[in-house]
C-alpha cells in the first residue's frame, strides 16, 4: 500500500475554518502507531505544510502526497519537506511558493517560525497542552523558564498573567526570537528576562533571581559539551529549595525516547521528596504511542509551608 492510500486513512479531513488557522500535527508517524509510517510527520503552518521525513521515501509517492494535501488544504500556499535522516535537516520546497519566516497562531497565541535555518522550526507543537497548562497556572506567578528556546512557555506565562518570567537559554538566537514573540503577542517585555547562561554553572544566579513560584523546565536530551539530560536533570531537581518558592510548582519534561517518565519520578522522590506528583500533562490526541516514547511532561507541586493545599 502506498504512502498516499495509508496517509488518508488516518488524517481527519475536511479541517474545519477554525482549525485551518491553526499550527498543528496532521499525521504522526513516529509513534509507531501506523504499519510502515514510522518515519513520516505531517504539520499544518498556515499557510505551509511542513513533511518531515526521518528515512527516505519515493519521490513519486511524495509527489501523491503533496496533490493529495492541497486537495484537502486549498488555502494551503506552499509544500516544503525537510529531509531529518540527513545532518544538518535540509528543507526543499515542492510546491508553491518559498515560504521561509513567518508567524503561525496556536489558540490565541502568535509564534514566529523558521524554515530552512536549523533542524527545529523554532516552535515543537508536541508542548501544545504544556503551554496552555502553563497559561493556566501562571496568574500572578514568578515564573522561571529553564532551556526557554525561543520562549514559547514565557509567551503562555504571560498570557496567564504572570508576574514575572526569567528565560534561560544558551542560545543568543533562540532568546532573540523569544523576545520577538512576545513583542508579535503585544506583551510588555519590563515583566521579562532573557538570560544567555549555562544553567549548571549558574545556580547562583537562579538563586539570586529567585525565588519563583513556577519552574518549567525542558531540556534537549544531549547537547555535546552542555548537556547530557541523565548526567544533568538531577543537579536541577536536588538544587530546587536553593531557588524554588515555598508551595511552588514544577512542570518538568523529558523528550528522550530512551528515557521513561520513572526516571523523573524515581529522581524526585529521592532528590525532592517535598514534591509531589500531581498530573501528567498529555500531548494532543494527534500524538499517538505505542512504546511510551513520546514527550513526558510531569506537574509537581510543593505543599511545604503551606497551611492548606
Amino acid at each position: 500500500m502506498s504512502t498516499l492510500s495509508q496517509l488518508s486513512q488516518h488524517l481527519k479531513f475536511p479541517l474545519t475554518a477554525e482549525k485551518q488557522l491553526q499550527a498543528q500535527r496532521l499525521f504522526h508517524g513516529r509513534g509507531h502507531a501506523y504499519d510502515g509510517l514510522y518515519h513520516v510527520t505531517v504539520d499544518w503552518l498556515p499557510p505551509v505544510i511542513l513533511i518531515t521525513l526521518f528515512a527516505p521515501e519515493s519521490p513519486t509517492e511524495l509527489d501523491g502526497l503533496a496533490d493529495w494535501l492541497v486537495s484537502q488544504i486549498p488555502s494551503c500556499k506552499s509544500i516544503q519537506i525537510q529531509y531529518r535522516y540527513e545532518l544538518t535537516g535540509p528543507i526543499d520546497v515542492i510546491r508553491g511558493d518559498v515560504i521561509r519566516n513567518f508567524a503561525i497562531r496556536e489558540n490565541e497565541l502568535h509564534f514566529y517560525i523558521s524554515l530552512g535555518s536549523s533542524r527545529n522550526t523554532g516552535l515543537f507543537l508536541d508542548m501544545q497542552n504544556g503551554r496552555k497548562w502553563v497559561q493556566a497556572h501562571s496568574n500572578d506567578k514568578r515564573v522561571l523558564n529553564l532551556f526557554s528556546y525561543t520562549c514559547g512557555f514565557s509567551v503562555a506565562a504571560l498570557a496567564g498573567n504572570a508576574k514575572s518570567v526569567l528565560n534561560v537559554d544558551m542560545s543568543s538566537a533562540a532568546l532573540y526570537v523569544g523576545r520577538k514573540n512576545h513583542k508579535l503577542n503585544q506583551q510588555p517585555l519590563e515583566q521579562v528576562r532573557f538570560e544567555k547562561l549555562n544553567i549548571f554553572k549558574s545556580f547562583g544566579r537562579l538563586k539570586k533571581r529567585g525565588p519563583f513560584d513556577l519552574l518549567i523546565c525542558d531540556p534537549p536530551t544531549f547537547q555535546k559539551g552542555s548537556v547530557d539530560i541523565i548526567r544533568d536533570y538531577p543537579k536541577i531537581l536536588r538544587r530546587l529549595d536553593e531557588f524554588m518558592a515555598a508551595g511552588s510548582t514544577l512542570l518538568l519534561c523529558l523528550n528522550a525516547p530512551e528515557i521513561g517518565r520513572d526516571f523523573l519520578i524515581k529522581h524526585m522522590a529521592e532528590l525532592a521528596p517535598q514534591y509531589t506528583l500531581m498530573e501528567e500533562i498529555k500531548p494532543p490526541e494527534v500524538y499517538a504511542e505505542v512504546e511510551g516514547k513520546g514527550l513526558k511532561v510531569l506537574y509537581f507541586k510543593s505543599f511545604r509551608d503551606l497551611k492548606s493545599a
